[in-house]
């Protein structure tokens, strides 16, 4: 860097730290993030295995359609939720690196995620207390195209930084956005409850990572048998729930997600 930029690096990481406590701090996160990488849009997330995720900043329409689909019910089919708390993906990621291979096939693909109308997605995830995962997502459009290696090493020195401002901003701040109520969620059971009493074990299974966006041989891979059996668990998915496409089962699941917030207000 040069002198003007490290002076200017420096300015910004200051007004970083003198927000950190503050509520604007995400707004000047993400005019520090623009110096680092582009991208057409900024959202930070908080998630949690047994809550829905909360928004902390969106420099986007968060009223649209697809985010509300997302932050109401299908962020439990979305493949980075999954791979928050089944891989250990701390730090910078790219959404392309963690989708299943079917990923753009998926009815959660053409319902909502093609919807935010990105070509690339990265992703800083800072590990909090309780369970929590703060989550910086930056969506880039085609007209800039994908993450240059120059802009992920910029992301990537600049982690631990931005980590720690996280975590004192979120100490200073968690109240604001957590819900007051703190009862456990019975949400995070959905995918598990799926088609209970109607599919066996294996079936929902499955049909789970069915829902995900996981192709006949990705499952067999997961799971250890042969595409030729998942084929046959595909069918006879199909004939218990009395569907014959991916999306009559994700139309499915998603009643089965209204039946149970219902459960829950009542």
């Amino acid at each position: 860097m040069s002198d003007i930029s490290d002076s200017k690096f420096a300015r910004q990481l200051a007004g970083l730290i003198d927000h950190v406590r503050l509520a604007g701090f995400p707004n000047e996160l993400a005019a520090y993030l623009r110096e680092l990488a582009l991208f057409d849009n900024c959202l930070m997330l908080v998630y949690h295995p047994e809550r829905r995720p909360i928004m902390v900043y969106s420099d986007t329409d968060q009223n649209s359609p697809a985010m509300d689909l997302y932050l109401q019910r299908c962020y439990m089919i979305d493949p980075f939720y999954n791979a928050l708390y089944k891989k250990d993906i701390a730090g910078v990621s790219r959404l392309s690196s963690l989708v299943p291979d079917s990923f753009s096939q998926s009815e959660y693909y053409h319902s909502c995620y093609q919807h935010f109308d990105l070509a690339d997605e990265i992703n800083l995830v800072i590990p909090l207390d309780g369970g929590y995962m703060f989550d910086i997502s930056l969506g880039r459009r085609a007209s800039i195209g994908s993450i240059t290696r120059a802009e992920l090493n910029r992301l990537n020195e600049n982690a631990a930084i931005i980590s720690a401002l996280i975590r004192q901003f979120w100490l200073s701040n968690a109240d604001e956005f957590l819900p007051a109520d703190k009862s456990r969620s019975t949400l995070t059971h959905a995918l598990r409850t799926f088609g209970q009493g109607v599919l066996t074990r294996r079936e929902q299974e499955i049909t789970a990572l069915i829902l995900q966006g996981h192709s006949s041989q990705s499952i067999a891979e997961q799971l250890s048998i042969s595409v030729g059996t998942v084929k046959v668990h595909r069918k006879n998915i199909h004939g218990r729930l009395n569907t014959s496409t991916q999306s009559d089962i994700f139309t499915l699941f998603l009643n089965h997600l209204s039946e149970m917030e219902i459960r829950i207000v009542a």
